[in-house]
Formats: C-alpha cells, sequence, structure tokens
C-alpha cells in the first residue's frame, strides 16, 4: 500500500497556458537588468539549472546570490499575478478529482518540483489544489539541481522509505529521477512528451491522464 503519493506540479497537475514563461523573464530581467531573449530548456529541469544556463546564454555570471535574489523576485511576481495566472491556467482535467480521493483514503501528498517554493504555493493555491497537499513534506527548486536528490529529501522529511511513496511526472527525468530515487514513478502523458516516449524512457507505468480517477487509483495503489 502506498503511504506518499508525490506530485510533480507543471503539465501534472495544472498548465499556465504561457503565462509561467512571461512571469520567469519578468523575475529575470528584475534581478539582472537584461531583458530575456532566449531561456535554457526548462522540461524537466528545476530553476536553479534553468537560472544558471539561462545566465550563460546572456554572458552574465552565476551564483548562489543570484539565485536567491531571482528564487525571491519569481515568487513575488506569482503573487502579484496571482488572479491572471487563475484566469488563464488551469487545474488539468481530474487534477482536483484525483487529489481528494486520495485525501479521503488518508494517503500522504505532497510535491516535488523544480519550482521554487513561493511560486508553487502559488500555482497549487489559485487552483484549489493546495488543500490536499502537507507542503512542507515536500521538495523544492530552492533544495536543489536534480529530481533524485529532490526526492530522496522529500522522503526524509516525510519519514517514508523510498517502497513505500509513489511519485507522478510527465517527463523523462521525472521517469529518470524516480528510478535513481528507488520511487515508482507513475508517467502522465499530460505534457510535452507522449506517452511512447515515456514508456521507452523506463516508465513501467504510463496514464494518457488524471481525468480517469478510477484508473489513477489503482495504479498508484497497486
Amino acid at each position: 500500500m502506498t503511504d506518499l503519493v508525490l506530485w510533480d506540479i507543471d503539465h501534472t497537475l495544472m498548465a499556465t497556458r504561457g503565462l509561467g514563461g512571461e512571469l520567469w523573464a519578468e523575475a529575470f530581467e528584475q534581478v539582472t537588468g537584461v531583458s530575456l531573449h532566449e531561456q535554457a530548456s526548462v522540461t524537466g529541469s528545476t530553476e536553479r539549472v534553468i537560472l544558471r544556463e539561462t545566465a550563460r546564454l546572456h554572458g552574465l555570471a552565476y551564483d548562489e546570490d543570484l539565485f536567491t535574489r531571482f528564487a525571491d523576485a519569481l515568487g513575488s511576481v506569482h503573487v502579484r499575478r496571482a488572479a491572471e495566472l487563475r484566469e488563464r491556467g488551469h487545474a488539468l482535467p481530474g487534477a482536483v478529482s484525483v487529489l481528494a480521493a486520495l485525501a479521503d483514503r488518508d494517503i500522504r501528498q505532497s510535491v516535488v518540483t523544480g519550482n521554487v517554493r513561493r511560486a508553487a504555493e502559488v500555482k497549487l493555491s489559485v487552483f484549489g489544489l493546495d488543500t490536499y497537499l502537507r507542503l512542507e513534506d515536500g521538495a523544492f527548486g530552492e533544495d536543489g539541481e536534480e529530481r533524485p536528490e529532490l526526492l530522496s529529501l522529500a522522503l526524509q522529511r516525510a519519514g517514508v522509505a523510498g517502497a513505500q511513496a509513489v511519485f507522478l511526472g510527465d517527463t523523462p527525468a521525472d521517469v529518470a529521477g524516480g528510478r535513481d530515487a528507488g520511487v515508482r514513478t507513475v508517467a502522465v502523458a499530460s505534457g510535452k512528451t507522449s506517452a511512447a516516449e515515456l514508456a521507452d524512457a523506463g516508465a513501467e507505468v504510463v496514464l494518457d491522464g488524471l481525468a480517469d480517477t478510477v484508473q489513477v487509483l489503482a495504479m498508484l495503489q497497486t
């Protein structure tokens, strides 16, 4: 029986429909004074890695102080534009139903995400997803660079062994991270990666989405 369900956020539970990139660019310009002309790949990555590589693309030096200031700016712009996020973005079909069903079964849930915590909190709260999650058991972009590191930290915070946890994500990086951290991963083809690509990445279970609550619960509690 699963004791802990860990969720990726973007394209697994919700979508920002382009606004996320706008908010990122705004925070980047705020802390660097440089307009964003190219962003490093964001798929399956963490904000720390994305910022470091994007700074390199712009010929800017990267250090921990830059990341700290960027994380604060990114969180603040999410807070300021939360109403716009609610209007333009949306929770993915079935996300609320699955979270609620797991909560009804007293199964703990949290997130493992490359988002910085404050931005993650805004994204989850505007769509009513935070009600079901114990964020203190999760891991965020401030906590590390790669998925295995974040997953291991979340397991430690929750006091749960990898064998008793399940991680849901939508990218090959999520699949690889779960494998390396010893956590069973259920891949969800609700993002940019197809079901076939997720299976090729090594996912044992691939769902088309979360709309079928009964199917999702069966996969999580196997």
